[in-house]
């Protein structure tokens, strides 16, 4: 195998003397070219830096300040993509000793045998791994099934080996901190770029305190996307409902030959989704407003205005429902549904005005 083809990528935000271990044992296994960001970690440890520095295969990135560990992956991927052209990708680590040097070895090895992107799994059932990381790790596995459809064993790994092809693209996304290695995953997805992963060992060093993970400020980054989508979506059920309401109950389109559920529902759709679309392309999905967007937004709208409008009325007829409030409690409950399934449908379609990323030749 190739490893001395892939560049190793640490992050290091006041770290110590297991950083140093650390690179002794990437050293060890074979790679030659390692890729450490010092990220605004301040004078009293520069000791530390000086060590990294008098290493062989080691190159030293700064921040002057600290600007959080997704900014610290970005300037190494800058930097890769600038200096290591003939290099086959790269594989990133944390600087606290967590991951061995025989799973960056493992990682790497799949990448250049599968050619795509391999996340190093551990496994949560292991009685090592501290509480506050395995439930986590079970929210986030589940919200990224639930939303993307994305079967992940181990959504808060930072040993991730990316090929090359792929590095410019997934750097592009978004966020400066751990929500960044989120990020990165929405992006795999949303451009259908390969993925696999490789079990590796579970190590965790006093139950992980040497984590900067900030639990409230950092968990909000990391599910921002989510939260905007349920903000966007929210507000839009919230105007559909009530012009719902208004429009069967006044029956305002009784002169229209269509059943009165169908047209009040129609008319409610077109007004909220003007305001979803406008939302989720400046605020959600950060895809620019387009001929193109509006055009598959609407193909969207109208199939869940069909599915929506005949679930409603096949609810009527079968439960016998004549009040106005009811029948908007049941649509309402339909609209929930077709909510997790619109969230996939935009995430990798409407909203994808670069489309599938493909495989290239080697």
């Amino acid at each position: 195998m190739e490893i001395g083809k892939v560049s190793v990528i640490i992050p290091a935000y006041k770290p110590d003397d297991k950083l140093i271990a650390t690179l002794s044992g990437i050293i060890n296994s074979g790679f030659k070219d390692i890729i450490v960001v010092d990220d605004g970690s301040g004078e009293s440890f520069e000791p530390i830096f000086e060590k990294v520095k008098q290493l062989p295969a080691c190159t030293l990135l700064r921040h002057e300040v600290n600007r959080g560990k997704g900014a610290a992956l970005k300037t190494a991927f800058k930097y890769f993509s600038d200096n290591r052209k003939d290099m086959l990708g790269v594989v990133t680590a944390d600087a606290d000793g967590q991951h061995l040097a025989e799973d960056i070895k493992a990682v790497s090895e799949a990448m250049i045998a599968k050619k795509e992107v391999i996340l190093g799994v551990r496994d949560f059932s292991d009685p090592a791994v501290p509480a506050r990381s395995k439930s986590g790790n079970r929210i986030t596995s589940a919200v990224f099934k639930i939303f993307f459809g994305m079967k992940i064993s181990d959504t808060q790994t930072g040993l991730r080996a990316i090929p090359a092809e792929y590095l410019s693209d997934i750097a592009l996304a978004k966020g400066d901190r751990y929500e960044f290695e989120t990020n990165m995953l929405f992006l795999i997805n949303k451009r259908s770029i390969p993925m696999g992963e490789v079990k590796i060992a579970t190590v965790y060093i006093e139950e992980n305190r040497s984590s900067h993970f900030r639990v409230v400020r950092d968990s909000i980054r990391i599910y921002s996307l989510i939260i905007k989508y349920l903000f966007s979506s929210c507000a839009a059920a919230v105007i559909d409902a009530s012009v719902f309401y208004f429009l069967h109950e006044f029956a305002v389109f009784r002169f229209i030959p269509i059943s009165l559920e169908v047209s009040s529902n129609f008319g409610a759709r077109v007004v909220s989704s003007i305001i979803n679309y406008f939302l989720n392309s400046k605020m959600v999905f950060g895809d620019k407003m387009s001929k193109k967007t509006l055009l598959r937004y609407y193909i969207l709208a109208i199939a869940v205005i069909v599915a929506s409008s005949g679930l409603v009325k096949l609810s009527k007829g079968l439960l016998g429902i004549e009040s106005s409030l009811l029948l908007t409690v049941i649509k309402v409950l339909i609209d929930t549904v077709l909510f997790f399934v619109t969230f996939r449908v935009q995430h990798k379609w409407v909203f994808n005005s670069k489309g599938k990323i493909e495989k290239k030749a080697k």
